[in-house]
């Protein structure tokens, strides 16, 4: 896709080289819009935009090999505060967003959404505006203004010990949830036992019955 002078730029940082592929396609089939660059984790991703001119927006996957989408965002807010960022993920916005939004985001999206509805919240983003479901609006909204907040047992794990400690609760094993973060089974098991310090919990079993409940007591949250 040729780009001109009024096509805004978007930088894609995912390690699903099938989802890359197809939100390329949509997004470049769309007027004004146009994809500058890939990387599949962190490392690349800084280095590549520190090698270019910065894109206007760079869609960060929540889940990603070495270190997680949110600690990036981090990253690139200090590096490049002028860059916008929007977190795209697989997660419910109940579970991240407002981490998401804290770091320094311009919005979190599901890839369940729509390709027309995705694209509408890309514009947003681009736009300067917060790019968030309406669920996630009204919870994000209740925090700002004293709402109940249940994530305050779990407000010391990291970014990404919430990623292990919600595909726990999810009944996965240390091997699958190595296989779907991209990371090995001692990294799991290491973010595993520092879950365990932080909650205060002994057991593995006790670990996945506690995930489990909040994964639930979570889903039930969104509006």
């Amino acid at each position: 896709m040729t780009t001109t002078n009024s096509t805004q730029r978007i930088f894609l940082i995912d390690d699903h080289p099938v989802f890359r592929h197809g939100l390329r396609q949509l997004l470049e089939a769309e007027s004004g819009l146009a994809v500058c660059g890939e990387a599949e984790d962190a490392p690349g991703a800084l280095a590549s935009l520190q090698a270019g001119d910065l894109p206007d927006l760079a869609l960060v996957d929540v889940s990603l090999p070495s270190s997680g989408g949110i600690d990036l965002v981090r990253r690139l807010r200090v590096l490049h505060p002028q860059l916008r960022c929007l977190v795209v993920s697989m997660h419910d916005e109940h579970l991240y967003a407002e981490r998401a939004v804290r770091a320094g985001a311009v919005g979190y999206i599901t890839k369940a959404l729509k390709p027309k509805a995705m694209v509408a919240e890309i514009r947003k983003a681009l736009r300067g505006e917060l790019a968030l479901s309406e669920g996630a609006a009204t919870m994000l909204l209740r925090s700002a203004y004293g709402g109940e907040r249940r994530e305050s047992r779990y407000a010391n794990l990291s970014d990404r010990e919430l990623e292990v400690f919600e595909l726990i609760g999810r009944g996965m094993k240390a091997g699958a949830i190595s296989e779907a973060l991209c990371i090995s089974t001692k990294t799991v098991e290491r973010h595993q036992a520092g879950i365990k310090q932080k909650l205060g919990v002994a057991h593995t079993s006790e670990l996945r019955r506690i995930a489990a409940i909040w994964l639930s007591e979570s889903s039930a949250l969104t509006p």
